[in-house]
């Protein structure tokens, strides 16, 4: 071939491949993966379904949780693609949650959404303030993983223990605590003009959980080791300064600022936001407070917290001098396992910020490089765009949208009949047997489910024994809803 034409294919080649994700951006629907974000929660469901429920291959189930303990502990959601209830992440899936809903409220209910936003977080809450049934007592676990795991069953079947683990004084969990605290207090937020009453509960409840961390410390994997293994916690000094910083932002009691003033630390530069590690998360907080005026302006702690947020930005977008990797396809890559679930969180961040800078006429400082909030809310655009379809396999990564998502997705109930097809008891081994290892799609669609995602090479393998790339907690979703928000308006 002469070289003139391989030269004109290879550019005809760059421009299909630039054209396929500029239409890629162009079609993306953000309201439709707005509703379907929100959908995903109602199949995380567990408990006696309410007659709004819009998901209905789902069913009543785990309808006699906390009974070994003589309380109820019904409610909640289900982590991801397991039947346990782990109270460490679903508290930060609920933090997230009423973030984005505090932050975005005018563009949910201009998509009219706002009422289904708040139904998902109010089922959240509702199971803390079960599971807080004393001033130092809160449960944090139903279900055990180990057991759970050997067996694949429909929530509605479960035949696995449904042990209820908690902390106390006597056996304390400061994270766990600090962070149900945060969820509660940024839950009351959000609730506050819409249901002051259930607010103020939400808020003592709070208040109660933030003296529970602080009077009574240790991390929670060594009074609950079951927990240890699926969500073991690095430490707590985050969790304390999160739930602070919603707390004075849900109050403006100085005690919480002070608090945040006196507690020694910033958290430093760091390189990701997770359920695990919420210092991006109190440093973005703090920083949207300095430029409300609502914090002392006399105090440069809170130009440290804002310096620190930025040097976690800037790499994220690009703009740093050790960037966060991209792969190939455009893509954020932290970690092997579940790597979306760092991408939302960080784009929930990135989002918030750059309305905090638009709504003082500021722009993001990397060095001498000057980013505008249109730029950091067209890299957020850019994330979300892959997750939804724009990469080079043309796959969303939501489930349920688009025309190619995952259809052999990590998840015991949609890869099982629905009960209400079949309501015969698929038992424990059977369910491997005849459903997991299926090479057949999911019977239901768990609308709104974000996977892990690709690889480093944005690669991806649909199948449900790939649980790391193929399952989707509710940590991936929470800070989504927000962000989705946003980017539909």
């Amino acid at each position: 071939m002469a070289l003139p034409s391989l030269l004109l294919l290879l550019l005809l080649g760059f421009e299909c491949f630039s054209l396929f994700f500029i239409q890629s951006h162009a079609s993306i629907d953000y309201s439709q993966a707005l509703t379907k974000s929100l959908l995903f929660f109602e199949g995380q469901r567990s408990g006696k379904l309410p007659p709004s429920q819009r998901l209905q291959w789902r069913g009543d189930s785990a309808l006699k949780d906390g009974s070994d303990n003589g309380i109820d502990l019904t409610g909640g959601y289900y982590d991801a693609g397991d039947n346990v209830k782990f109270g460490f992440p679903h508290a930060f899936t609920i933090t997230t949650l009423a973030w984005g809903i505090i932050e975005f409220e005018k563009n949910l209910v201009s998509k009219n959404e706002f009422g289904h936003a708040m139904e998902a977080l109010k089922w959240g809450c509702d199971y803390f303030l079960k599971a807080h049934i004393a001033p130092d007592v809160l449960y944090v676990e139903v279900g055990d993983g180990d057991s759970d795991h050997e067996c694949w069953m429909r929530p509605e079947d479960m035949t696995t223990p449904r042990t209820s683990y908690r902390v106390d004084a006597a056996h304390p969990g400061s994270d766990v605590a600090g962070e149900t605290s945060a969820a509660l207090a940024a839950a009351s937020i959000a609730f506050r003009k819409a249901d002051p009453h259930y607010a103020d509960v939400l808020l003592a409840h709070a208040k109660q959980l933030f003296q529970f961390a602080n009077e009574h410390r240790g991390l929670y994997q060594q009074s609950v080791p079951v927990a240890g293994k699926y969500y073991s916690s690095s430490g707590f000094d985050d969790e304390y300064q999160w739930a602070a910083v919603w707390l004075f932002h849900a109050t403006d009691d100085k005690t919480y600022s002070d608090y945040l003033a006196n507690c020694g630390s910033t958290g430093g530069v760091r390189s990701l936001f997770s359920w695990d590690d919420k210092w991006v998360g109190v440093q973005t907080i703090v920083t949207k407070l300095k430029i409300e005026q609502r914090l002392d302006n006399n105090n440069p702690l809170w130009n440290k917290y804002e310096s620190e947020m930025v040097q976690f930005i800037c790499p994220t977008i690009q703009k740093g001098n050790n960037n966060v990797k991209m792969s190939p396809g455009g893509m954020l890559w932290w970690q092997p396992w579940n790597n979306f679930q760092y991408t939302t969180s960080a784009m929930l961040v990135i989002a918030a910020h750059a309305d905090h800078l638009a709504s003082v006429g500021a722009n993001l400082m990397c060095g001498s490089v000057t980013v505008t909030p249109r730029e950091l809310i067209e890299f957020v655009k850019s994330q979300v765009d892959y997750i939804l379809g724009a990469n080079p396999k043309g796959m969303s990564y939501m489930v349920g949208f688009g025309s190619k998502y995952p259809i052999k997705f990590h998840h015991r109930g949609a890869s099982m009949p629905s009960i209400k097809s079949d309501p015969n008891l698929i038992g424990c081994k059977d369910g491997f047997e005849k459903y997991f290892n299926s090479d057949g799609p999911n019977p239901n669609v768990l609308e709104g489910a974000v996977v892990g995602g690709p690889d480093a090479n944005d690669q991806f393998e649909d199948q449900r024994s790939n649980y790391q790339q193929s399952e989707g907690p509710t940590v991936n979703n929470a800070p989504l809803v927000g962000v989705l928000a946003r980017l539909a308006a």
